[in-house]
């Protein structure tokens, strides 16, 4: 009778409480019910990240959300708990992850790798370097060990020096893949390591984004280096003095300290074992790629390139090693053979600047490549970008998301191959996994002859470089393709793939979100566009023979084995960028299949590194990136659990008698009459070889619930034999107290002679306070001391609650009359602080906006109606983005950057018709666009002024010279942000009083000569009036 209530009891409790996980979730997403609910996953994630569990499990692929704090769970005896243990029975961990690698290593003999993913800025680097630091602690070692356990760890600044950068979204952001290996020996003793580098981002050293920089090291070394360095290499400390790292607008960055950044990379140098000679050639190329960047070509008449100032050329050749001569001529020639002779042939100015720039790609990235700590291998650790995708996706984007692609192919045939083999090895019946195969995408990109990569070669091979005289690589130049000619060949080879589109291929809807240049791709995770701006630039790559004779000559020890002379005996081309990244991948892939894998995927939970902040937005969209939800379909299609016997049987056999508190027969048998008692139905579980597969979550819950129900069952009956146990199995049990502490303030009741004390006490400390008041305006004296006191602390108290937020706010918590002078001092540090701080909180941008802004005043303010009003709407850098303005016209602007574009009205000469129109200004000159032609251009320096009338209107007129033959006269146009197209054309011409504010009227010459009214109405109007004249109507009052 007994037995059957207990029964009855332990299936109750089955049926009912799931509630103890309401709080913090699930620690494995396999086990929710709504696997396939995107929104069910994100609310497990958020209850768990606002816990502080920053780990979640979908099997044994590990989620991790970066909670931008300390937390406290990467201690020595965190460590020491997770070694050695069953991988589930602790909550998730990155230990955990590292820990079952090692075992099954160890047990299996087989090499294993993890591989490490995420957006930039979600944590992949600090989750290796974690892995690391529990081989380091856990594995045994000895004093050689040591030192080069030490070696590999201090590897990882420098690297990071090397190859990471800030970028928009990341101020410390990975810009190549890194795969550490670690090699152990039959005991499970390290005994060596090494580390390769994978496709470092070396268009970044010579360009970079707006609000991006260069790579770390050059800043460092600037900030950092010793003042004796620094000139032995020639170098200032202001790194606005050098062209490649101030393109982005922002070197100098707070959150960033590059002096204390550097003192970390020398140590670490110190440690690693570079010797002074090494760093001497080391730093020597860093700076030699400075000096390169500050060189600058002119062209003569006949179009030929040469360098009016050599300082930078001797820098470089000191640096380098090599001879200046040869090095300045190999800028600005290029070397042609011939079936019997040599020819030199001169460079133009573009070709040399491409040519300055491949030189700096090449060493940079060479010299990264010679970083490489080499020894051996057995686990390895992959740590590489994730999928990126920005406002404008460029060439980058595109090899960093087919990178993903490749690795989410194997991530699902490795789970989907384990998953059959495990069903297989049960003997329980293989149920097909419906799931999104995305070999369709990775054939699109790199199907041999076909694929994007082999039209890109193609595209550069044939058009962008012609062979001239033979088949020498120095015979391949820049020729006549474009990005333009690419789209195009893409839409005519890939146009009819269902995951490829482009704003000629999209529907009328599509249209509006791919620009000209532009194509997207439906990648496993979602649609991404890019634009192929510099994709041609960027794959090609080149560096020319005669720049590769120099650095083979270089007297640089690390030059030396960078460029070898065996090169310059191969006469087939280079491969472009996109063949070298397809190549490496599929190396790494290689490396990557012969291998057990461990996955870590990485999540940012906000763009500020805010801790315990949770955008669902950004979350959504890297859920959606990292696959987690196909991974999920996959890893749950069948069953939600599975687990060994043994395992089974051992922590839930007190839920039935015949278990308890031992089973003497096999374990199979033992786990089929427990989960007949507790009653388990058919359809809940299947019976493996050698495991127990449960196909739903709330089975499991309702097991374990149980099992807590019986533990507190036997407890009550047997405390003392749950006590030995614990001690047996030496589980450490943290214990809640139900003692109240008494506080040492706390008042307790003693005798009547301590109450009556306590209470004269209290009328001593009121009369001393009311003595204080009536004496508060007098110098601090023992009146008053204690009531000044006092005064002063509630007021500083109270104060850091009302202290102003920012520079316009004016409002001050008001002080006591004997506080009033400090009350002024430490407004005013408040003020000058708060402005210090806005000061630097200005972009580079923001403050270039400013300047106009300061420019635009001194034009127009008390001169034109409508300045007041404009005061607070700010400059934008262009009012056209790119992918408005016709591929084709960006085409014949050519090496012509667009500082500003935006759309006007043009008015003819003849009858003042109105024409749309864009403005295009460019450093040099002024273009006036329709569609894809250029129907006007008017260099600055044949410009006589800009006029414009003293209204509200946005009549601008542009004069020209009346001798100026190429132009018809002056040219009016009406816009809509009338003084910021005045005040950039006034910055660009560089006149005195460009701009003239005029009355009433002006006349417009030369050419057709006419006249433009300006007068008041009710409504604004631009017409041509009975007598011919374009007359100007604005609504508002005349100055």
């Amino acid at each position: 009778m007994k037995e059957e209530v207990r029964r009855k009891h332990i299936r109750l409790h089955m049926e009912g409480a799931l509630t103890a996980r309401d709080k913090v979730g699930v620690q494995d997403f396999v086990l929710l019910d709504a696997y396939t609910s995107e929104s069910a996953f994100l609310e497990n994630l958020r209850k768990r990240f606002r816990e502080n569990l920053i780990y979640t499990y979908i099997g044994t692929l590990l989620v991790s959300v970066n909670p931008y704090q300390e937390l406290g769970i990467y201690t020595a005896s965190q460590m020491e708990l997770y070694q050695g243990v069953n991988f589930f029975e602790l909550p998730p961990h990155v230990y955990a992850i590292a820990d079952n690698a090692y075992r099954m290593m160890c047990s299996e003999l087989n090499n294993h790798f993890i591989l490490i993913s995420g957006e930039s800025g979600a944590g992949k680097t600090e989750a290796s370097k974690k892995i690391l630091q529990y081989f380091a602690v856990t594995c045994p070692m000895t004093e050689s060990l040591q030192i080069a356990r030490d070696r590999l760890l201090f590897s990882i600044p420098v690297l990071e020096a090397f190859g990471n950068a800030k970028t928009l979204r990341n101020d410390n952001s990975s810009r190549f893949g890194k795969y550490m290996d670690i090699q152990f020996d039959f005991q499970g003793v390290p005994v060596g390591g090494h580390i390769i580098s994978y496709l470092i981002e070396k268009s970044r050293v010579v360009y970079q984004n707006h609000g991006e920089r260069n790579f770390h090291i050059f800043y460092q070394l600037l900030a950092g280096g010793e003042a004796e360095r620094l000139a032995s290499l020639g170098l200032e400390r202001d790194p606005q003095l050098y062209k490649y790292l101030s393109q982005g607008h922002c070197a100098r960055e707070s959150p960033i300290s590059d002096k204390d950044d550097w003192e970390a990379v020398c140590g670490a140098f110190s440690v690693i074992g570079f010797t002074e000679a090494d760093l001497e050639n080391l730093f020597g190329i860093i700076a030699s790629v400075l000096h390169l960047g500050n060189v600058c070509f002119k062209g003569d008449r006949q179009g030929c390139a040469s360098v009016p100032d050599t300082h930078e050329i001797k820098w470089i050749a000191k640096l380098l090693g090599v001879c200046p001569a040869a090095l300045l001529e190999a800028l600005t020639h290029r070397k042609i053979e011939a079936k019997t002779e040599e020819v030199i042939c001169p460079l133009t100015v573009e070709l040399s600047v491409y040519a300055r720039d491949a030189m700096a790609k090449a060493v940079y990235g060479r010299t990264f490549t010679w970083l490489d700590f080499t020894q051996k291998t057995v686990i390895g650790l992959l740590d590489i970008y994730g999928f990126e995708v920005f406002d404008k996706n460029g060439f980058e984007q595109f090899c960093i998301n087919y990178c993903n692609e490749k690795l989410q192919q194997l991530l699902i045939e490795r789970t989907l191959k384990a998953e059959q083999a495990e069903y297989e090895s049960e003997g329980i019946e293989w149920e097909p996994v419906q799931y999104f195969n995305n070999k369709i995408i990775c054939d699109l990109v790199e199907e041999r002859h076909r694929g994007i990569i082999s039209i890109l070669v193609r595209t550069v091979t044939r058009h962008r470089l012609r062979v001239c005289h033979g088949q020498d690589e120095e015979c391949i130049r820049p020729g006549p393709a474009t990005d333009l000619s690419f789209l195009e060949k893409l839409e005519e080879k890939v146009g009819k793939h269902a995951h490829f589109r482009t704003r000629k291929l999209a529907g009328p809807k599509g249209r509006k979100r791919i620009g000209w240049l532009e194509f997207c791709l439906l990648h496993y995770a979602g649609e991404v566009t890019y634009c192929t701006k510099g994709f041609l630039e960027k794959n090609n790559d080149l560096l020319y023979r005669h720049l590769k004779e120099v650095l083979c000559r270089s007297k640089n020890s690390i030059l030396r084995e960078c460029f070898l002379v065996a090169e310059l005996e191969n006469r087939r081309r280079p491969p472009t960028v996109g063949t070298q990244f397809k190549n490496s991948l599929s190396s790494l892939l290689e490396i990557l299949i012969s291998k057990e894998p461990s996955y870590i995927r990485c999540i940012k939970p906000n763009e500020r590194k805010e801790p315990s902040k949770f955008d669902d937005f950004l979350i959504s969209h890297q859920i959606k990136y990292l696959g987690l939800m196909e991974h999920l379909r996959v890893r749950r299609a069948g069953f939600a659990y599975r687990r060994k016997y043994e395992h089974f049987l051992q922590r839930y056999k007190s839920l039935c008698p015949d278990t308890w508190p031992h089973w003497h027969g096999p374990p199979g048998e033992g786990v089929e009459r427990l989960i007949k008692y507790i009653g388990y139905q058919p359809q809940d579980y299947k019976l493996g070889k050698t495991k127990i597969f449960i196909r739903f979550p709330r089975t499991l819950f309702a097991t374990e619930d149980a099992f807590e129900f019986s533990k507190h069952q036997l407890g009550v009956k047997n405390p003392g034999h749950v006590q030995r146990l614990s001690r047996k199995k030496g589980i450490r049990e943290e214990e809640t107290s139900s003692h109240q502490v008494r506080s040492p303030l706390a008042w307790s009741p003693g005798s009547e002679g301590d109450q009556e004390e306590k209470v004269g006490g209290t009328d001593h400390t009121e009369l001393g306070f009311v003595k204080g008041f009536i004496n508060r305006d007098k110098p601090l004296c023992p009146d008053n001391e204690e009531f000044v006191l006092l005064v002063r602390k509630n007021y500083i108290l109270n104060l850091r609650y009302h202290v102003p937020k920012n520079v316009l706010d004016k409002s001050w918590l008001r002080p006591p009359g004997i506080l009033e002078h400090a009350s002024n001092l430490l407004r005013r540090m408040c003020t000058r602080n708060l402005v210090r701080k806005y000061c630097r909180g200005i972009s580079a941008e923001r403050k270039a906006m400013m300047q106009q802004k300061v420019v635009t005043s001194e034009i127009f303010r008390g001169r034109k109606e409508g300045y007041a009003e404009s005061l607070n709407q700010p400059f934008a850098r262009s009012r056209l983005d790119e992918s408005k303005i016709n591929p084709k016209v960006l085409q014949l602007l050519g090496s012509e950057k667009i500082q500003y574009g935006v759309p006007v009205i043009k008015y003819d000469r003849k009858g003042f018709k109105a024409r749309p129109r864009q403005l295009l200004l460019t450093l040099r000159s002024a273009y006036l666009v329709e569609l894809s032609k250029i129907k006007q251009k008017m260099e600055y320096s044949a410009l006589r002024g800009v006029s414009t009338s003293s209204l509200s209107d946005g009549i601008l007129v542009i004069h020209v010279w009346p001798a100026d033959k190429q132009q018809k006269g002056d040219i009016i146009l009406q816009c809509e942000h009338i003084f910021e197209v005045a005040t950039k054309l006034a910055m660009l011409i560089k006149k005195e009083h460009a701009v003239r504010v005029v009355q009433g009227r002006f006349y417009i010459s030369p050419g057709r000569e006419g006249t433009i009214v300006f007068e008041t109405g009710e409504e604004d109007q631009v017409y041509k009036d009975k007598n011919g004249q374009l007359r100007v109507v604005s609504a508002g009052k005349k100055t």
